[in-house]
């Protein structure tokens, strides 16, 4: 009984596009028909692979976007109808949100994609019977910033940053559970690259070695 209860103490934030999905060919084909539409010429698939996980507004700017927000608006035109379900679950990640859920885990959606987009692919795929809540910014803009979405997760769950880990793929997850004194778990399968994943507490190699990696990180 006092495990179980540790247990319930274990909170599980999780990022949704490279730990949980692989959302390539979606994201890109959508950055790609925003550009062309703002005349512009679109670099490769395999060229855009550093957009996954950032705010788009950010990668648009990056991408010398004279209007960011305008692009943000082409590219829903087609994520919206299309570009959501050009998307993939990683292997082994159901069974091991499975996992993490029957040793009383509570995991929670912390995703840089706005909250309305992430629920539609996570009931889509089958993912969303795993998680308690999901965070994700407005389709304004309002917390893009992943450490304030962090932060307010923490806030209306009530949670204490200890007894939380912060799962992804890109600094920007390692980088938000710092600022927020939370753990963190790099996996190796998303879009980071090895200096990203050295921000992490933990490096996980593959979904089947996580519920052992996040069972040494917290306290039980």
């Amino acid at each position: 009984a006092s495990r179980q209860r540790a247990a319930q103490l274990s909170i599980v934030f999780l990022d949704l596009d490279g730990t949980l999905t692989d959302p390539k060919i979606g994201i890109t084909k959508s950055i790609t028909y925003a550009l062309e539409k703002l005349g512009m010429t679109a670099p490769a698939p395999d060229d855009l692979e550093w957009v996954i996980g950032p705010a788009l507004l950010d990668s648009f700017a990056k991408l010398g976007v004279n209007d960011p927000a305008l692009a943000v608006t082409y590219y829903r035109e087609r994520y919206t109808d299309v570009g959501l379900f050009e998307n993939a679950v990683y292997d082994g990640i159901p069974e091991t949100l499975k996992r993490l859920q029957s040793a009383g885990y509570t995991m929670y959606l912390a995703t840089a994609k706005p909250h309305k987009y992430a629920r539609i692919i996570t009931a889509h795929f089958g993912l969303s019977q795993f998680l308690t809540y999901e965070f994700g910014p407005e389709l304004d803009g309002t917390r893009n910033n992943k450490a304030e979405l962090l932060e307010h997760a923490l806030r209306k769950t009530g949670h204490k940053a200890q007894d939380c880990v912060m799962i992804g793929d890109r600094h920007h997850d390692f980088d938000a559970a710092k600022a927020n004194a939370m753990q963190a778990i790099g996996v190796t399968w998303g879009y980071g690259n090895e200096s990203e994943r050295a921000l992490a507490d933990a490096i996980c190699q593959r979904p089947v070695d996580l519920a052992g990696i996040i069972t040494r990180l917290l306290p039980r």
